[in-house]
């Protein structure tokens, strides 16, 4: 470091310097892996000798090279160009689906937090997977289940998404015993 440089100029230099350390520790390892960089050898070579890196370097896989037989997974869905649901959302199945499985579980029991902590993540899951079972293609599932005590309060929960009116819609239903109350949303997001 030259004596008449500012801190700042000397933090910056400093910096760059470690920068490029670290680059270089990378190709290092990218090449003990098996990666190979984008640049040919000759100008890495080149790079070392003048001490001079790009900000960054690309690099790809040997197994992406051809020649390397590794099986790849098949595309499962290939594009359709399809901008709507050919089968609408059940929003009135499932809003019976909501009330018979905050009925079920919910029915008969206290309010306890850290019981309802535990049940909120159950709800959602079953919520969810009984949902799947419906078998609505292309929707993406969102279920979010609020339980809290019930003791003269109020509350009010509210959400909101960036969505198509059109092809995104959502399901709710409320539950209350004499102990708790229990808020269940299912979000339906059509995934194009």
């Amino acid at each position: 470091m030259e004596p008449g440089l500012s801190f700042a100029a000397r933090l910056g230099l400093w910096t760059k310097n470690m920068s490029d350390i670290a680059k270089d520790k990378a190709a290092r390892l990218l090449k003990k892996r098996g990666s190979i960089s984008s640049v040919s050898s000759h100008e890495v070579k080149a790079k070392e000798i003048l001490g001079k890196n790009k900000d960054s370097m690309s690099t790809v896989s040997y197994m992406d090279e051809p020649g390397h037989d590794i099986p790849r997974l098949a595309v499962q869905l290939e594009n359709t160009y399809q901008l709507g649901p050919a089968k609408r959302f059940p929003v009135v199945t499932v809003n019976n689906i909501l009330k018979d499985v905050l009925t079920s579980y919910l029915q008969q029991e206290k309010y306890e937090a850290e019981l309802c902590r535990q049940m909120t993540k159950t709800i959602s899951e079953v919520i969810k997977a009984r949902v799947k079972d419906l078998m609505i293609p292309r929707y993406k599932i969102i279920v979010i289940v609020h339980i809290g005590q019930l003791s003269e309060q109020s509350m009010q929960i509210g959400s909101r998404c960036v969505w198509d009116p059109a092809s995104d819609t959502l399901s709710s239903y409320a539950f209350k015993n004499t102990s708790l109350f229990a808020l269940a949303n299912v979000y339906a997001v059509y995934f194009e």
